[in-house]
Order: C-alpha cells, then structure tokens, then sequence
C-alpha cells in the first residue's frame, strides 16, 4: 500500500462540509493518479455515507485500492455513535458496509475505539478470523481510541490476528511514542498515523483564533483548550519547518520517519490537498526508505 493514504471521515458531513459525489470522484481520481492506494473509511463516517461516497468513486477500478474500514459504531445522528460490538451487530455491519462500498471484500477491517470489555465481546475475533478464511477479510486491524488508548488491546493483535494498529500520531501528539508504536515493531505489524495533522493545525492555517462552525468536529468534540493547545504546540513546531517546505507536507513527512510508522491517512477536502498530502512522500528522509508505493 502507498505510505499516503486518503482519510475520510470529512465525507461523512461532520467537518464542515457536505461533499458531492463529484467531489469525491475527482479527489479519489487524483490520488490514484499519483499513486495513492490505500483508503480509509468507516461505518459511523455518516450511516456509511462515507462508504457509499467511495464506494461509487472507485466502482470499476476496486483493485487497484487497498480498501480500509471499520466497525464497532453505529451512526445515530450527527456526532453520535452507539455501540454495536456483538457478533451478529458486526456482521450486519460488514454486509452494510459490502453493500456501500460496491465490494465483496474489504482488504482492511478494524475495530474501531473501543473499550477494553468490547474488545473481549465473546465469539467476536473468533467470528472474524472465520471471515478472514472465507476470503471476505483480507486483513484484520485495530483503531485505538485516542481517549482509550489501551495498550492490551495493542500488544493482544497478533492473538487475536490483527496485523495492522491505527492510532493518533503527529507533531504535537505523541503519546504513541511511549508503548504502542514500540510494540507495533515488537510484534511486526503495520501502523497507520491517523490525524497526522492535528485536525488540521498543522497545516499551518488555524490559530488559537481560529473559529469552526457547529456542523465541524473540533467544534464539537474539541474544548477551546485543546484547540488553543494545538494552536499553540503547531506554532511553535513551525520553526522546525524547511524552508520552502509547506508545513502540511512537512508534518506528513515527520510521521512517516518513525520506524513503526508504515502510513499516514489525512483527511482532504479538494484536489489540491491530495496533491500536497502525496508529494510529502517526496520529501528529503521519506523517499528513501518510503516510496509513495511500497509492497
């Protein structure tokens, strides 16, 4: 899979913006264009609105992505979730999930934030491996919440068989450096930085003044704290920045440097982003041991 993938909670409508099926074409058609292959989605980005988004975008060329989703959370509205970790809920939620993606197979299925008592939900990982043997998972994974990072549910993957932990990774969070990405290399399994610009600030465009609507995310599940926080942490890492460099692509590249770190999913709202968020693979210290595709 490429070391850039494409994030998209934001087409689930809880960043700000509605997104278009044209939309949605044209920023998947860029990103194959430049080598991006690997996507990740989610069941709760949206009731699989997400999912269905991409799901039409790649119709007729499905293998040539590598195709990541989640389960766990049902969509109940906008910024709420239930819990559905049972394995019949979860089974229903895959064929959901099939459905809108225009797929029989999804080549990444990860469970998705929760707690240490639904990670241990009876017959649940048992019922997975089955589907990885069927063919329909390719691979399993595991999402570790950013406020329930649970370090057992990391160094249990191999048990259980997930091969991949996606986690909160960038500049300025790097809780991740101390016990998960460690054990990530212990146990040899991939991990995928997600929120790799911290929601955004480091790309260089917010401040600690720097308002969002009622309808964006850190408007709602960030406190004004941790949004001046961030602002503040993203101003100063911008010293760090080489010239010439957009900040965006820099803090892309940042990630990619850590040894465990196998890619980064950042979200993007138009072409131009993918553009950007493609060409940190190019950068000095990531090309080398990071082609944007790598088996």
């Amino acid at each position: 899979m490429s070391v850039i993938g494409v994030g998209t909670w934001q087409f689930g409508g809880e960043w700000g913006k509605d997104f278009q099926q044209a939309e949605v074409d044209a920023i998947l058609a860029k990103a194959a264009e430049l080598g991006v292959n690997l996507i990740d989605t989610a069941e709760c980005y949206g009731d699989h609105l997400a999912e269905e988004l991409v799901g039409r975008a790649i119709q007729g060329t499905r293998e040539k992505w590598v195709l990541a989703t989640k389960f766990g959370h049902r969509f109940n509205g906008v910024f709420q979730r239930d819990n559905v970790f049972e394995p019949a809920q979860v089974q229903e939620q895959l064929e959901r999930s099939l459905k809108a993606l225009r797929t029989d197979y999804i080549d990444l299925y990860q469970f998705h934030s929760g707690t240490d008592a639904m990670f241990e939900t009876p017959g649940l990982w048992e019922m997975l491996r089955d589907l990885v043997k069927a063919g329909t998972i390719r691979h399993l994974g595991i999402s570790v919440s950013k406020k329930n990072a649970s370090l057992r549910q990391v160094n249990r993957a191999a048990e259980v068989g997930a091969e991949t932990i996606q986690t909160v990774y960038n500049r300025i969070e790097r809780d991740a450096e101390k016990e998960i990405l460690p054990s990530c290399l212990r146990q040899n399994l991939g991990a995928l930085a997600r929120v790799p610009l911290a929601s955004g600030f480091l790309s260089g465009k917010y401040t600690s003044q720097s308002q969002f609507s009622s309808t964006d995310v850190r408007a709602v599940w960030q406190s004004d704290q941790e949004r001046r926080f961030l602002a503040e942490q993203a101003e100063q890492a911008k010293r760090e920045v080489p010239e010439g460099v957009p900040m965006a692509q820099w803090a892309l590249a940042w990630c990619l440097q850590h040894p465990a770190v196998s890619c980064v999913i950042p979200g993007c709202k138009n072409v131009e982003q993918v553009q950007s968020n493609a060409q940190a693979a190019c950068l000095p210290g990531v090309a080398a041991d990071h082609p944007l595709a790598v088996a």
